[in-house]
């Protein structure tokens, strides 16, 4: 079985060449679901230590998209290995999108990453994406959170048409919302009626873990 206090440390610490090194053996012994669930939880925790890292100032974006990158390769190396059912439950479901007039996406990849690695599962409707959308995607999937991810100034009233929608649909107590990106403030976020705001990916995890507990 793989040493996982090592593994957790080695993804939090970046290195992804030990990350791989260590998940090739230990695919390579045959492990149960159970056991690969055990590993799936200390990658989870090594993402903990780089967004802890991230909030303390010693790693950067490049870092987060890094972490993330390293993260998604040691799950997809993983998956075949989890049978149906043996899986962790899912702490709760996020809707998440880049909103109308809005093609950035980096920020919003960090914190669906960040996002899958503490439990949530999250629905990515994309880049560009109307207040119908994101209407449809609520009512599909029931989210507890909805994200809206914007970094230019005009995606602010984006924000707003989503949340004034999801009102008039009914839907808006249903969920919190969280919004992020280069654009918002404390002021957009009482502009636009959002629950909550933050221009860091890990903060917002946070926020978001505390909304389901």
């Amino acid at each position: 079985m793989i040493d996982t206090a090592v593994l957790k440390q080695a993804l939090g610490d970046l290195e992804e060449d030990k990350v791989e090194e260590l998940l090739d053996t230990f695919i390579t012994g045959g492990p149960s679901s159970d056991e690969t669930q055990l590993v799936v939880e200390a990658c989870q925790q090594g993402m903990e230590i780089v967004g802890d890292n991230f909030e303390a100032g010693t790693y950067f974006v490049g870092d987060l998209m890094y972490a993330a990158q390293i993260l998604t390769t040691s799950l997809e190396k993983l998956k075949p290995l989890m049978s149906a059912g043996s899986g962790q439950a899912s702490k709760g479901v996020i809707v998440l999108g880049t909103v109308a007039g809005d093609i950035h996406d980096i920020g919003k990849n960090i914190y669906k990453a960040l996002s899958e690695a503490a439990g949530f599962t999250v629905i990515d409707i994309g880049i560009d994406q109307p207040a119908d959308a994101f209407i449809d995607a609520v009512k599909a999937n029931n989210p507890q959170i909805v994200g809206l991810s914007g970094v230019l100034t005009l995606s602010i009233a984006s924000m707003k048409d989503i949340i004034d929608a999801l009102a008039g649909a009914g839907l808006r107590d249903q969920v919190k919302v969280m919004i992020g990106g280069n654009a918002v403030s404390a002021e957009t976020c009482e502009f636009v009626g959002a629950d909550y705001w933050s221009k860091n990916a890990a903060a917002s995890v946070k926020k978001g873990l505390e909304y389901v507990s």
